[in-house]
């Protein structure tokens, strides 16, 4: 399957319930890559718009650039209010921005999906002198007892599954090449908080999972709300969480 059409008919439940990233984060990144409200990022597979929303909240002017007519719609339901904001159809390894026209990159949950050699050389095109790009991910902390316990009920419910993030998760080898090295990496503590709703939805928001109207769609359901049953207390579940900002200049290869 075409990675651009993965999340299909996910929109919905994605832009209700997939989780936002530490203000701190935010704050730091524009810190270290010295962007002023006169800065102009890239949000590359934009998604639904969540990080987009938060860079346009701080005053800089964003691209949201989303292959994706699904995801790309409920983005621009999301920031229709926000005037320094583009929408555009294009993908990590072709943005259709024009060279040189960004001082920020960002890739927030979607790294894993792109042609890493081609969206080298889409970053290499479009970044001003001096540019930056910057790979965004919350991540589980997948020996939680909970998490493991997840990822048996997506074996048992979901044939797609393999592993969290569709088993892509770069690994530490990924982001050295990428970077040529020459990069930051800063962790954030970053649990997150559900009730009973948003759990379920944040795991149906996954590209794996089954979709309403699938065989044993219902079995899913009912097993993460067992999970959620057995973790939660007074209501609330609090899922254990890093969220991870790695950051640097793109050198020629």
């Amino acid at each position: 399957m075409d990675n651009n059409t993965k999340f299909n008919g996910k929109a919905k439940v994605y832009a209700a319930y997939r989780p936002d990233y530490p203000k701190q984060l935010l704050n730091d990144l524009i810190s270290e890559c010295e962007l002023s409200i006169n800065s102009t990022v890239a949000d590359i597979g934009a998604g639904t718009g969540i990080l987009t929303k938060q860079l346009l909240d701080l005053e800089l002017t964003v691209f949201a650039v989303e292959p994706n007519e699904d995801m790309r719609q409920a983005a621009i339901e999301l920031l229709k209010d926000y005037k320094c904001n583009t929408l555009v159809n294009g993908a990590a390894e072709n943005t259709t921005l024009p060279p040189n026209s960004v001082d920020l990159v960002t890739a927030a949950q979607s790294f894993h999906w792109f042609n890493k050699e081609e969206f080298h050389k889409e970053c290499q095109r479009i970044l001003k002198k001096g540019g930056k790009v910057a790979i965004i991910a919350n991540e589980r902390i997948d020996e939680a007892s909970v998490n493991l316990e997840i990822a048996d009920v997506f074996r048992r419910y979901c044939p797609k599954f393999n592993g969290f993030s569709n088993g892509l998760n770069g690994s530490q080898e990924v982001y050295d090449s990428f970077f040529n090295r020459n990069y930051q990496e800063i962790i954030y503590e970053y649990p997150l908080k559900y009730n009973k709703s948003t759990f379920i939805g944040r795991h149906l928001s996954s590209s794996f999972a089954l979709k309403e109207g699938d065989k044993q769609f219902s079995m899913l359901v009912e097993a993460l709300a067992a999970i959620f049953d057995k973790y939660g207390e007074n209501g609330l579940l609090y899922m254990p969480n890093v969220t991870k900002c790695r950051y640097g200049a793109i050198l020629a290869k």
